[in-house]
């Protein structure tokens, strides 16, 4: 499949737009374990919320608690039985995943902030347009559920529409631009047929009058 036949003629993978790096792996699934680790986590943590009314202070508070006791009692018991230790993994974030991900949240919010002063300058009518019907389209959604499954949603549909689409995409991208021309092809037909003779009948008015 040529580059015309994809969406928005991208000449780069969605790999590459996504950055190319470890961020992209995990939204792509490259890493699968961490992936589905973190969606099974954040599942978690949603239902108990939403089954308990924890909020989230409190229920970080007592899930660190318990797992601080736990990790007490058993490093105290293995010292005096002569036990292991708990196996703990080395807790580190590497200098290159830390460099990544802050190279994604900087370039992110530098975008955010330069489309913010165009739209605060007037520069750009068609781009406040956009971002006022996406505000909108937001508060609406807000309005119909909470913050907290509204971000685990976000956050399931980030993890797995981007993957979905790279194992999908030339499927994707043929039926959606099948689809596409079909509606350009409506739209110059209804021109053609409505649209040129509403125009060509307030001409003749004009001329009549």
């Amino acid at each position: 499949m040529g580059s015309s036949d994809r969406l928005f003629n991208r000449q780069r993978s969605l790999h590459e737009i996504l950055g190319g790096g470890q961020v992209a792996d995990l939204i792509l699934w490259r890493r699968k374990n961490l992936t589905v680790g973190i969606l099974l986590v954040t599942l978690a943590v949603w239902v108990v919320f939403e089954r308990s009314g924890y909020t989230l202070l409190s229920l970080v508070s007592n899930v660190l608690l318990l797992l601080i006791v736990i990790l007490f009692l058993w490093a105290k018991s293995a010292a005096i039985l002569n036990r292991p230790a708990p196996p703990l993994p080395q807790l580190h974030l590497s200098e290159e995943m830390a460099n990544e991900v802050k190279t994604f949240i900087r370039t992110r919010v530098n975008d955010l902030l330069s489309v913010s002063q165009d739209i605060a300058l007037g520069k750009d009518s068609r781009l406040f347009l956009k971002v006022a019907a996406y505000l909108w389209i937001i508060s609406i959604i807000g309005g119909l559920t909470d913050f907290l499954t509204l971000a685990y949603t976000s956050l399931f549909i980030v993890l797995t529409v981007p993957a979905i689409y790279e194992r999908y995409e030339d499927y994707i991208d043929k039926y959606i631009l099948k689809g596409y021309r079909k509606l350009c092809l409506l739209h110059l037909k209804i021109n053609e047929q409505y649209v040129n003779k509403v125009h060509n009948w307030i001409l003749e008015k004009k001329k009549l009058s």
